[in-house]
């Protein structure tokens, strides 16, 4: 077996294991890695900040280039075994899949339990939506719908960038989707400082959010949907939401749960007139737990495709010719990785 061979391995392995961690092994309630880079973020930003976009970019530049360099680092180690249990660690500390689903079942629980109080409670722990405002469907429509976009966030693509990079795609894109949901809102202070990190997760966030929404069509059939169906939604509603990605996904949801999802949302006061997408009804609280089987069928399928991805042939290094017209190969063979080409 080839090095470049034990290294595919190594990081296939590596991912499985960190998405059964993710399910195996609940985040610490202090000191989490994401939790640790965002404090360090927050610092390196009150040094940064100013209310410039050239600012801004520096700023996320630097924030994701000094743990993309980390990841770079842990590729570089030499034994298969310690390559496969750092891809593991990282994978767990960056997928949030098993987190999203809890989360989601303890509204359902309370609403289920008739206590709203309780589930306006947890509902910040989802999304940023004012939850005084909402009642009991007006959670469940929050809940699904932030489940819908978070299995993209949080799972799918860490994986597919674990999966085309390895440690640096994993650690890279964690960087880039904390800076999101830290500067990247639109607000008075990051209207031009959070610019780079929201269009660079715009970008990270791109191919993920439609291979969530067609794994999302895939599995429609486990919660009583329709394939078919689903892709109609996806492809007639998924670029009616503000956002370039979250629409595919929700969309895509929708269409698998037979939802309406969408309309009016309420932001710290701010009020969001959004168009709705789907057909179907709108969600009921039973729907939170339907949503939470669906995005866990897709956190299996998006681990499976990673590890596709993973084994993905290189791309042959070019032969060097010497004075004589010789050929010779480069180091290692005639071939290089595939996070060497990007």
């Amino acid at each position: 077996m080839t090095t470049q061979h034990r290294h595919v391995r190594a990081r296939a392995l590596g991912l499985l294991l960190g998405a059964a961690l993710d399910r195996a092994v609940p985040d610490p309630r202090r000191g989490h890695p994401v939790a640790l880079f965002g404090a360090a973020a927050a610092r390196l930003e009150r040094w940064a900040y100013r209310p410039s976009r050239a600012r801004g970019a520096a700023f996320t530049a630097l924030a994701v280039g000094s743990v993309a360099m980390l990841g770079t680092l842990g590729e570089r180690v030499r034994n298969p075994a310690l390559r496969a249990a750092l891809t593991a660690g990282a994978t767990w500390a960056v997928v949030g899949g098993d987190m999203l689903g809890r989360e989601a079942e303890r509204i359902a629980d309370a609403l289920e339990a008739g206590d709203i109080d309780a589930a306006r409670r947890r509902l910040p722990h989802l999304c940023g939506r004012d939850p005084e405002s909402l009642d009991e469907k007006g959670i469940a429509r929050a809940t699904v719908e932030s489940v819908a976009e978070n299995t993209s966030d949080a799972v799918v693509a860490p994986l597919v960038w674990g999966g085309l990079l390895g440690l640096p795609g994993l650690l890279g894109y964690r960087a880039v989707n904390t800076l999101d949901a830290m500067v990247g809102h639109r607000s008075d202070r990051y209207e031009r400082f959070g610019w780079a990190s929201a269009r660079l997760d715009d970008v990270a966030n791109w191919a993920p959010a439609r291979l969530t929404a067609l794994l999302a069509a895939a599995a429609a059939p486990l919660v009583s949907g329709d394939v078919r169906r689903t892709l109609r939604i996806r492809a007639r509603y998924g670029r009616c939401h503000p956002s370039p990605n979250a629409g595919h996904c929700e969309a895509a949801f929708a269409g698998a749960l037979d939802l309406r999802l969408g309309g009016t949302n309420s932001y710290r006061g701010r009020i969001d007139h959004r168009p709705e997408l789907g057909v179907g009804r709108h969600p009921e609280v039973h729907d939170i737990r339907r949503a939470v089987r669906l995005a866990r069928a897709v956190n299996g399928a998006a681990a499976l495709t990673a590890v596709l991805l993973a084994a993905l042939p290189s791309a042959p290094r070019p032969s060097r010719r010497t004075d004589g017209h010789k050929h010779s190969r480069g180091p290692r063979g005639a071939t290089r990785s595939v996070k060497g080409l990007t």
